[in-house]
């Protein structure tokens, strides 16, 4: 997942990113002022933004209605207040916000929240997703087929989860890239490296089970049929 975390408690935010990359394996972006936050929600569609109201040139909320402006984002967020600050938590969920977290929280109910909107977003009843006798648990961060987990990368893993959660649609090869591998895209541009991921993690899954349902949809990108 692509994660953009606006908030201007350096300290606070590098520790959420530390802990979403390492238990998630999120590709983060940072925006410590609400000018800087305008500019990466302009130029870059995320899975979930971590909103703090309270920014040095602004308020927070201001990004909440240019998502609203901007036609058909998709970007889930949560918003980040002082406990106490009702009226704030009110007007951004009439913004259109996910959730709203009150200061001080606990990383593992970040977690928590997060994985609940991943499942009310793709209308799953728990944390697995079937696909043809597979089976993706989002919480776990496992594939497994049957009751055997494959060993798959920490990439495989993130490539499979992006293209399952959008699953019977063509994912575009450099959105794919983007959600993966994040600012790296630029450095790979011009090379193979995605199709040769993609290559290998075919491979695994076919130990397993044939494959016919995930395909490649020439010069457009990538589909997982469900």
């Amino acid at each position: 997942m692509k994660i953009l975390i606006i908030e201007d408690q350096k300290d606070l935010a590098l520790e959420i990113a530390e802990f979403l990359f390492t238990e998630e394996g999120c590709i983060i972006d940072h925006a410590w002022k609400k000018s800087s936050a305008l500019e990466k929600i302009n130029e870059v569609e995320y899975d979930f933004i971590l909103l703090d109201i309270t920014l040095p040139d602004g308020n927070g909320l201001e990004v909440l209605k240019e998502l609203k402006r901007i036609k058909n984002r998709k970007d889930a967020v949560i918003v980040l207040s002082a406990r106490g600050a009702t009226d704030d938590r009110i007007v951004g969920l009439e913004l259109g916000a996910d959730d709203y977290l009150p200061k001080p929280f606990s990383l593992a109910e970040l977690r928590a929240r997060i994985h609940a909107i991943l499942r009310r977003k793709h209308q799953l009843n728990d944390n697995n997703i079937m696909v043809h006798g597979f089976s993706l648990n989002i919480q776990q961060r496992t594939f497994s087929y049957e009751d055997q987990e494959l060993n798959l990368t920490k990439k495989e893993y993130e490539i499979l989860n992006y293209l399952i959660l959008n699953k019977n649609k063509v994912v575009a090869r450099m959105s794919l890239t983007e959600h993966v591998w994040g600012d790296l895209y630029d450095a790979y541009a011009d090379s193979n490296f995605v199709d040769v991921h993609i290559k290998n993690l075919r491979t695994k899954l076919r130990n397993y089970a044939k494959v016919d349902w995930f395909e490649t949809v020439r010069g457009m990108g990538y589909r997982i049929k469900i």
